[in-house]
This record gives structure tokens, C-alpha cells and sequence, in this order.
């Protein structure tokens, strides 16, 4: 008797709760009506979006070529599947249980075909159904279409590694080289990229300590696999962990050209050595940040062949100050520092200097820029962990870890191009583009078989949002022109082609043809 009281006062109480309540705030009396049947969502400039997926047909595709297959009548759909992830990727999210702040929006499903948001136990186990197989046939070939017009040009692909911290005992969950976290479980995600264009032709998941450069090379000769001739890119280039034999000797029986960094090993610092004493050093150019360079042949004793290498130098401007370690007399040793410092005007120049390794034939004041731009994978690593769900989407098989990344990158990939098409004179990050292209209040109206959407920007720059849909429509309406003038031709070339006239610039003086990867 008193349990069933209870619950008799707990649904008086949520009734009272569900009429018109009267709230005092700072501001004066508030009269707050609870409203359950309006359809309304917190991301309603996703309609925009939603018409460029249309246009373009890549949701469509993707959807199409996914495997999942159900029999059951109760079972969701494809759409609603690939729907709910979608959407929980676009905003943000980097875990599966925050689908649910998601099922309450009754707009965004209609605007993308779908029945409802599946639940997230619903999601993960639709996501058991895909091996590891399906997965990769399914995604990789997504992926490398999202990508296509930046392989038409030259172009060039960087490869580098990140590591994904883990905190329960997944697959792969292994303790390794983990610079932010040490001790912390791993899983290395190896990535390979459109070089400053920050777009992922693909990314594979790794054990903790599968992270060195003979674990990527696997993923990178499959990307390269992939590609025709004329897409190849005009360099692959990675940091010191990927300047070794087995690497560049891979790459040079496909005859690829590449530029890696070399490590301080012995053969390098006797080459520096002799390098230094060298006055033929190219003077910089104010666009060379101070950098000169010089190049000679080298044979690393583990190397079966000499091979070409560029020692480029720059002079450390700040003052320094050296530590040297003496003992100290007496009978009890004892270790001391003496500081000694060197000042501008003393006789002592102090440089910073890196070693490359390359078979390109490009010419010596070409390599400074080039290695300086592989730094842009830092900001594309920084983005994808902290910004969307690369940090994230973990559950306790390694494979559906690795379709969740893929995703992930695909998604990303699409929203880069959604957002260049808005702004082409310069690249927005999630972190400021979802706020201004993605958020905003709607309110879902239907009457005589016809839905208006009322949208209620929430950002301040309401004008410059205006602007960045007229983009957008331009760009989408030339796809819709050709596509009815040419029905066979493809809408997802015809934007990108659009899009990439919009950004490229002219080529460097000293003549490299990657257009993409020089700041655009």
C-alpha cells in the first residue's frame, strides 16, 4: 500500500510538472509551458547540410553500399542506422551513450529520410554485423571519394601516427609509447593524409604497440594500391620514425618519391660534421624563415645503397644556456652544474638543423618549405581527437573501434568540403564552423503535406551566415546545372572540381606542382 502511494504521488507530481508552471527568476515571473508534441531541434541549419549530401549524392552512395542487412520486421533500417551515427558524429559527440541527448529532436531525422534515432545499445550492436572485411570494403573506397579531386592534382600524401589513450581492457588496450599519458593503455591510429588540405584518404587502428613505422607501412602501400598512376602523389612524406631501410626501399621498388626525416644516428652526426665546414650553404629568401640548406649523397651503414640527403640550418637567435657536468674534487664524488652562457656577441653560433632523406628531383630550395608543411598534421590530429571523435566512439572489439574511426574521418571529410564551399579564402575548424553551420533553433511546421522550418540563428554573426549559405547554394546549384544538363555526369566531381577552382593557387617560384599542399 504505501509503494503504491508513492508512485501515485510521483505521477501527481509529474503531471503537475507537465502544465503551465510559474517560475520567479532575476528577471521577473516566467509562465513555462512544457511542450511534447512540437517538432523542433537544436542543429536546424543541419536542412543545409542535409541539401548538400542530397545534391551531391554521397549520402545516398554511402548508404546504398553499406552491407548491413536485416530480415526482422522490428529490426531499424539501414537509414536509420547510418542516420543516428551521422548525426551523433556532426555533433560533436566522442561517445556512444551521448546519442541519447539526440532522440529528442524530431526534425533532423526527417530531413535525412530516416524513421526515428535508434538508441546507442541499438547502434553499437548493428555495428557487430560488419566484420572487419566488410568494414574495409565498404569505408576505404567512401574515403578515397571524398577525396578524389584533391588526387587529380599534384599532390602530396603525409603519414604520421597519433596515439588514442584507452581506459577499460579493450582489444589491443596496451601499454606503450604514449607521450601525454605514460603508463596510460594505447590503441596508434595511423593516418594518411592530403597534405595541408588536412583530408584523410584513410586511417588504420593499431594495438598500443604496433606504433612504429613498419605497422604503417602495410596501410600506406594499400592507399598507394589504390590509386592510378596519374593519382600518385608527388611525395610521401613522414617525420624520423619513417626514414629507415625497409620504408624508402619499399617505396623506391614502386618508384614513389619520398621525403622523410633522418635520426641522429652516428652516420648523421659524421655527415653534419663535414657539412658544416662547407661555405657553398644557399642564402635564404625572406619566405626560407632564416633555413639554408645543402645537399650531398649518403650511405647509412644499414642502407644497401647512397642515397640523397639535404641538411638544411637555420642560427638560434635566443640566448642560450649550456649545462656541463663535472666532478668535483675531493674524495667523495659528487656531481655539479657549471652554467655558462652564450651571449650574441660572444665567438660560439648556435643552430637548430635537420637531416632529410629523399629521391625527389626537386631542387635544394624546394625541401625547406616542403618538410615545414608536414607540421599541418599536428593541427588535423588536433581537430579530429578534440573536435570530433577520434578520442572517442571506444567499445571492447578493436574492429568496430576501427569502423567508428573511418567513419569519423569520412564525416570530417565531408564537412571540410561543406565548409570550403561556404569559405573558400580560408579553412574552418569544427570547433567554430559547427556553431555557425550547424546550430540553430527550429521549429517544424506541416500543413497540407508541406513542412516549413522556422530557424532561429543563435549566433551572433547572423550576416556573415547569410553569406556563407549563399556559397554554398552557388556551389550546389552549379552541381544541379550540370547534373541536368549532363544526367550521367557525377555530382560529387562536379562539386569538388567547383569548390577546388575556388581555392587553388598559383604554384610556388620554384616550381613544385603540388598545388594542394601549399597552404590553400
Amino acid at each position: 500500500h504505501q509503494m503504491g502511494e508513492a508512485k501515485r504521488r510521483q505521477l501527481a507530481s509529474q503531471k503537475q510538472a507537465q502544465e503551465a508552471m510559474v517560475v520567479d527568476t532575476p528577471g521577473g515571473r516566467i509562465h513555462v509551458q512544457w511542450d511534447h508534441e512540437a517538432s523542433a531541434t537544436p542543429n536546424a541549419q543541419l536542412t543545409f547540410f542535409a541539401e548538400f549530401l542530397a545534391a551531391t549524392g554521397v549520402y545516398e552512395t554511402w548508404v546504398n553500399s553499406c552491407p548491413l542487412n536485416y530480415t526482422s520486421p522490428n529490426a531499424p533500417t539501414k537509414k536509420d542506422v547510418l542516420g543516428t551515427w551521422l548525426l551523433g558524429i556532426l555533433a560533436g559527440h566522442n561517445r556512444y551513450a551521448h546519442i541519447t541527448a539526440l532522440r529528442s529532436d524530431a526534425v533532423s531525422p526527417q530531413v535525412l529520410g530516416m524513421n526515428k534515432i535508434i538508441s546507442e545499445d541499438a547502434l553499437r550492436r548493428s555495428l557487430t554485423r560488419l566484420s572487419a572485411q566488410q568494414s574495409q570494403d565498404w569505408l576505404c573506397p567512401q574515403l578515397m571519394t571524398s577525396v578524389q579531386a584533391a588526387l587529380g592534382t599534384g599532390w602530396i600524401l603525409d603519414i604520421d601516427t597519433t596515439i588514442k589513450p584507452l581506459y577499460g581492457k579493450q582489444a589491443g588496450a596496451q601499454v606503450s609509447y604514449n607521450p601525454h599519458k605514460p603508463g596510460r593503455p594505447s590503441h596508434a591510429l595511423h593516418t594518411y593524409w592530403v597534405a595541408n588540405m588536412r583530408l584523410v584518404l584513410d586511417v588504420v587502428v593499431c594495438p598500443g604497440k604496433e606504433h612504429s613505422a613498419g605497422k604503417a607501412r602495410p596501410g600506406l602501400m594499400h592507399v598507394l594500391g589504390q590509386l592510378r598512376p596519374e593519382q600518385r602523389p608527388k611525395l610521401v612524406r613522414g617525420d624520423c620514425g619513417f626514414g629507415n631501410e625497409p620504408f624508402i626501399a619499399e617505396l623506391e621498388t614502386c618508384c614513389q618519391p619520398y621525403l622523410f626525416k633522418l635520426k641522429q644516428t652516428t652516420g648523421v652526426k659524421k655527415l653534419l660534421t663535414r657539412q658544416f665546414a662547407r661555405d657553398d650553404w644557399s642564402t635564404p629568401t625572406p619566405s626560407d624563415q632564416g633555413w639554408s640548406a645543402v645537399e650531398d649523397t649518403l650511405k647509412l651503414s644499414g642502407w644497401d645503397k647512397a642515397r640523397r640527403v639535404i641538411v638544411l640550418r637555420r642560427v638560434v637567435k635566443a640566448d642560450l644556456a649550456l649545462s656541463r657536468k663535472a666532478k668535483s674534487s675531493g674524495e667523495r664524488t659528487q656531481l655539479g652544474e657549471q652554467i655558462e652562457l652564450l651571449m650574441p656577441d660572444q665567438d660560439v653560433q648556435a643552430w637548430e638543423y635537420a637531416v632529410l632523406v629523399t629521391n625527389s628531383a626537386y631542387p635544394l630550395a624546394a625541401f625547406g618549405q616542403l618538410y615545414r608543411d608536414r607540421a599541418d598534421c599536428e593541427n588535423g590530429f588536433d581537430e579530429l581527437k578534440n573536435q570530433w571523435g577520434w578520442g572517442g566512439f571506444t567499445t571492447q572489439d578493436i574492429e568496430r573501434c576501427q569502423s567508428s574511426a573511418r567513419a569519423v574521418a569520412l564525416v570530417y571529410n565531408w564537412w571540410s568540403w561543406y565548409c570550403r564551399a561556404a569559405k573558400p579564402g580560408a579553412r574552418m575548424e569544427a570547433i567554430t564552423s559547427r556553431a555557425l553551420l550547424l546550430a540553430g533553433v527550429g521549429r517544424a511546421v506541416k500543413h497540407a503535406g508541406q513542412t516549413t522550418l522556422y530557424l532561429t540563428p543563435m549566433h551572433a554573426a547572423k550576416d556573415k551566415l547569410l553569406g556563407l549559405i549563399a556559397n554554398v547554394h552557388a556551389a550546389l546549384s552549379h552541381v544541379k546545372a550540370v547534373a541536368e544538363q549532363l544526367p550521367r555526369a557525377d555530382r560529387w566531381t562536379v562539386f569538388l572540381n567547383y569548390v577546388i577552382s575556388k581555392i587553388t593557387r598559383p604554384l610556388p617560384p620554384w616550381g613544385v606542382t603540388n598545388q594542394l599542399a601549399t597552404g590553400i
